[in-house]
C-alpha cells in the first residue's frame, strides 16, 4: 500500500491484492501470501479497495533472480515450476504441486487417527477431543456401509480455528469412497454445528486437516446406516430416486443434485424457477465467437448480477489470453459466467468434459505461473446432453 516497504509480513486487508500475469492470484484478510516467482520479467500487482472496512494493508518486497534461482522462505515449501506452498497447503491431501511432491512424505504430520470404518453404525472425531487437538494433522474417514444403504452424519460437537474461508483448520466431507470422486457434501470450520449430511450411496469419506497455528477442541461426530428405502423427506423437500433430500431451493436451480437430475426437470413451468429473466444476447468481447450467443442473468451460481458485472470481472482474466491453451480455457471461463440460455428459459451449466479438457491442456501452465488449477470439475454436469449442460 502507499508509503510502505519490506516483505509480506505486514498484511492486513478487507479487501483484496491481485498479481499479474497470476491472474488469479488474488489475496485478502491477514494471512501473508506465499512467495511468488513470476515467469518472466514483467508483473503486475493490483490493489482494490471498496468504500466499507479498512486493514492495515500490506507491505511487499521484489528482486530480479535468473529462473534457476527461484527459492521460497526457509518455512515455504518449492513445488516444480518454482512454485511456493504455505505450511497449511502442504500434507492436506490435497495435491497443489504438478508432480503431488507436497502430498509426499507426509510422515511427519500426526496420523493417530482416520483410517476405514465399517458397519452400520459408528462415531469418529479428532484426536484428544474434547481437548485441543494436536497441530498438523491430516485425518482421513473413509466410511463403507452395506449396498443398498446411505450413510447419514451428525455432528455432536464441533469447534476449529475460526476463519472468513475454511483453509487452515477444517472439516470436509465427500459422497464417495475416496477424495478425488464424487461431489464435496461440504467444509466447515469456526464453532457452528455442520447440518446433517447424507451420502447419495454406501460410501462417504470425511477429512480433517489442521496447520501448524490455532488449535481448538475439534469435533465429535457420529454415522448410521440407513436403507434407502426407509429414507423419508420432510414436507417441504423434494425427494430424489436415490431417496436424498433436497431443499425447495434446490429444485431448478441449474445444478443437478439429484443422481439422475431429476430436480432439473420440468421446469419450465415449475413455480421453483428461478430463472424468469428472458434470453438476451451475449455483449461481453471476450466471450463472443462461443456455440451459443445467448445468456440469461442473473448469474446465481457466482453472483453476478448482469453483463456488465461479468465482463468488469473479466476483464482481469485477459492476460490468460496470452496462453496457448486459451481458447478451452475461454470456454470454460465464458461458459461459468455467461452460461447458456437454454430453450425452457433457465441456465446450462457448461459440461464436465469441457473442465475437464481445460484442466487437462491448462493446468500445469497455470502451475507455471504460481497457480493451482481453480475450479472443481466433479461440480459440473457428467453429461453430453444439451438440454443438461452446454460445450460452450
Amino acid at each position: 500500500s502507499p508509503g510502505q516497504s519490506g516483505d509480506l509480513g505486514d498484511y492486513r486487508l478487507s479487501s483484496g491484492l491481485l498479481v499479474h500475469p497470476f491472474a488469479f492470484c488474488r489475496f485478502c484478510g491477514n494471512v501473508a501470501p506465499p512467495t511468488l516467482n513470476t515467469n518472466s520479467s514483467t508483473a503486475w500487482v493490483t490493489f482494490r479497495s471498496d468504500g466499507s472496512i479498512t486493514g492495515t494493508g500490506f507491505a511487499a518486497r521484489y528482486r530480479a533472480i535468473l529462473p534457476e534461482q527461484r527459492s521460497c522462505s526457509q518455512e515455504e515449501f518449492l513445488c516444480d515450476g518454482g512454485r511456493c506452498l504455505l505450511p497449511a497447503s502442504v500434507c492436506d491431501g490435497h495435491p497443489n504441486c504438478h508432480d503431488r511432491t507436497d502430498e509426499a512424505n507426509c510422515s511427519s504430520k500426526h496420523k493417530e487417527c482416520g483410517g476405514q470404518k465399517f458397519g452400520p453404525h459408528g462415531n469418529l472425531e479428532s484426536p484428544n477431543h474434547p481437548s485441543p487437538y494436536p497441530h498438523q494433522q491430516l485425518c482421513v474417514w473413509h466410511i463403507s456401509v452395506d449396498e443398498g444403504h446411505f450413510i447419514t452424519l451428525s455432528f455432536r460437537s464441533f469447534s476449529l480455528e475460526t476463519q472468513n474461508v475454511c483453509e487452515f483448520d477444517y472439516v470436509e466431507v465427500h459422497d464417495s469412497i475416496s477424495t478425488r470422486a464424487g461431489r464435496v457434501l461440504g467444509r466447515f470450520c469456526g464453532s457452528a454445528l455442520p447440518p446433517v449430511l447424507n451420502s447419495s450411496g454406501p460410501h462417504m469419506t470425511v477429512v480433517f486437516v489442521a496447520d501448524e497455528g490455532v488449535a481448538d477442541i475439534g469435533f465429535n461426530a457420529t454415522y448410521q446406516a440407513v436403507f434407502i428405502l426407509d429414507r423419508t423427506c420432510e414436507p417441504s423437500q423434494f425427494s430424489c430416486s436415490s431417496g436424498e433430500c433436497l431443499q425447495q431451493q434446490w429444485l431448478c436451480d441449474g445444478w443437478d443434485d439429484c443422481p439422475d437430475g431429476a430436480d432439473e426437470q420440468g421446469c419450465a413451468n415449475s413455480t421453483y424457477l428461478p430463472f424468469t429473466s428472458s434470453c438476451e444476447t451475449i455483449e461481453v468481447e471476450m466471450c463472443q465467437g462461443l456455440s451459443y450467443n445467448l445468456t440469461s442473468f442473473p448469474n446465481i451460481w457466482l453472483s453476478i448480477a448482469d453483463q456488465r458485472e461479468a465482463a468488469t470481472l473479466l476483464r482481469q482474466y485477459r492476460v490468460l489470453m496470452e496462453l496457448a491453451c486459451f481458447e478451452p480455457l475461454q470456454r470454460l471461463v465464458c461458459g461459468m459466467f455467461l452460461p447458456q440460455c437454454s430453450p425452457d428459459g433457465g441456465v446450462l451449466q457448461p459440461c464436465r468434459s469441457v473442465c475437464s479438457s481445460a484442466e487437462q491442456q491448462c493446468s500445469q501452465a497455470l502451475d507455471l505461473f504460481s497457480f493451482s488449477w481453480p475450479f472443481n470439475c466433479h461440480l459440473l454436469p457428467d453429461s453430453q446432453d444439451p438440454l443438461e449442460c452446454s460445450q460452450p
